[in-house]
């Protein structure tokens, strides 16, 4: 751990604290660094999903009802 980290207390299940102590110990690894990875993967999906939006920000919506006649339309339902 470097002098930057900085420490929190985190609750786990008890069978999700098990298999990750596990995990960390078969993978010679510490469990803070499986949770921060955890927590990186996590907020680079959610950042990911954001510029998904971003990028969609122009298209065009549709309603529900829209939706139904655009697929009845087309021989879908």
């Amino acid at each position: 751990m470097n002098e930057s980290s900085k420490r929190s207390t985190i609750y786990f299940e008890p069978e999700l604290h098990q298999a990750l102590r596990l995990k960390a110990a078969s993978t010679d690894r510490t469990v803070s660094d499986l949770v921060n990875e955890a927590v990186r993967l996590a907020l680079q999906g959610d950042q990911e999903d954001l510029a998904v939006f971003d990028e969609r920000e122009t298209e065009s919506t549709m309603t529900y009802k829209e939706l139904l006649n655009d697929l009845k339309s087309h021989g879908k339902l």
